[in-house]
């Protein structure tokens, strides 16, 4: 690892550390950069401004928890299984790195969206983004209905399984597996495998 990259790190580790511990709006450049042992000024010769920083701290928090996401639906064979997984998924988002991005989207949206930039700013089409690969696999499996819009389902395939993971009810335990995954064979696939509608 070269000295610029490990900086980089360091920098970006104490970010976290920042943003964890008092928010986006507390967070000052000189704290980080305390906390990562070096000096503003040299923390400025890789970022250039305490927005650049922290929003590069938010896309590497985001694309750890996307990746662990997808290493873990890469052991599923099937579409209802891979729903089922991304219920319990869900349910993990309040775990880190999930808990962090969740927290300050909710708690400081402007200056989330700020930071962050377009690329993780909505929940619903980060999710739908996510979902849509294994929407197009599951239509080539021939698990879904070949007229199917994939963009359209995958954002429908996003904002039910946020209520799944999210919203209690009466009939179903989002923590009970086998309940999910018999709930999705009953009434989400049907749903998708029906021919669309007008």
């Amino acid at each position: 690892m070269t000295e610029t990259a490990s900086v980089q790190d360091r920098l970006l580790d104490a970010a976290e550390q920042c943003l964890g511990a008092k928010g986006i709006r507390a967070t000052t450049v000189l704290e980080v950069a305390e906390a990562a042992g070096v000096s503003r000024a040299w923390l400025y010769r890789h970022f250039p401004d305490k927005a650049t920083l922290l929003g590069a701290a938010i896309v590497r928090l985001n694309e750890a928890f996307w990746a662990g996401s997808h290493a873990a639906l890469a052991e599923i064979d099937t579409f209802d299984a891979q729903l089922a997984a991304g219920v319990a998924i869900g349910r993990t988002a309040y775990d880190q790195p999930g808990a962090l991005l969740m927290k300050l989207r909710v708690t400081e949206p402007e200056e989330f969206a700020a930071c962050a930039g377009a690329g993780v700013q909505g929940l619903v089409p980060d999710l739908a983004a996510f979902w849509h690969p294994y929407v197009v696999e599951a239509r080539a499996r021939g698990e879904i209905h070949p007229d199917i819009d994939t963009v359209e389902a995958s954002e429908w395939v996003a904002r039910l399984l946020i209520s799944l993971a999210t919203v209690p009810g009466n009939t179903l335990d989002p923590d009970d597996r086998i309940a999910v995954l018999r709930h999705i064979r009953r009434y989400v696939l049907p749903g998708l495998q029906a021919a669309p509608g007008q």
